[in-house]
């Protein structure tokens, strides 16, 4: 009995470690809107998986709610690389 209590502990220890690495997944894109022509450089952070189709889906969704429309995400990475991008994304850094 006490081999799965320490079981079943060490696995929700695992999963809940395993939760906070999934949410530190971030893209960088390009957006617009039209009429009149306005174009933004972002960066958001992903709740979904963290590769570039999916990112692709979720960035568009979101952007598409606040009224613009995604021309490219160009690329999908961790928090290592916030702070590089932190001043090209300016207003649009995590604003989605």
């Amino acid at each position: 009995m006490t081999h799965l209590i320490r079981f079943l502990a060490v696995s929700a220890i695992l999963v809940g470690l395993a939760q906070p690495a999934a949410a530190q997944c971030f893209a960088d894109y390009k957006a617009k809107q039209d009429n009149p022509l306005r174009l933004h450089y972002g960066v958001m952070q992903l709740q979904g998986p963290c590769d570039r189709a999916a990112a692709r889906a979720e960035v568009a969704a979101r952007l598409n709610a606040g009224g613009w429309t995604l021309l490219n995400v160009l690329s999908v990475f961790g928090p290592e690389g916030l702070a590089e991008r932190k001043a090209n994304a300016a207003g649009f850094y995590l604003r989605f």
